[in-house]
């Protein structure tokens, strides 16, 4: 189980105490040793949208190295879910029951003209 407690960034410009300031919670809670993400909890601002996107990465099977892999856009709340501490000890194991390739070979970067 991973979880963390923050003030969201957007009451950080708020006049008011630190201890005045409402939270956010957060837990991840994995299971095996895989560690397949089997709950996801979120209280605080914006909850209902991360944790419908976040639904859809564990309904296809997402582990904690699945999260760790991904890209964090920063700022926002919903960072912290892929950031969580400790960030990337976990086996670098996919959940994903289908590469989002679909048998297709990774693209080579090219350089746009």
């Amino acid at each position: 189980m991973y979880h963390s407690k923050f003030t969201n960034s957007f009451y950080g410009p708020w006049q008011v105490n630190a201890d005045k300031k409402p939270k956010t919670a957060m837990k991840i809670i994995c299971a095996g040793a895989e560690e397949l993400v089997v709950g996801l909890h979120v209280v605080g601002m914006g909850a209902d949208e991360m944790l419908q996107g976040f639904g859809v990465a564990m309904k296809m099977g997402a582990t904690k190295a699945d999260f760790d892999a991904t890209l964090a856009i920063h700022p926002t709340a919903a960072e912290e879910l892929v950031t969580m501490s400790p960030w990337g000890l976990s086996k670098a194991e996919s959940g994903a029951k289908q590469s989002p390739l679909n048998g297709s070979p990774i693209p080579e970067p090219k350089m746009m003209d």
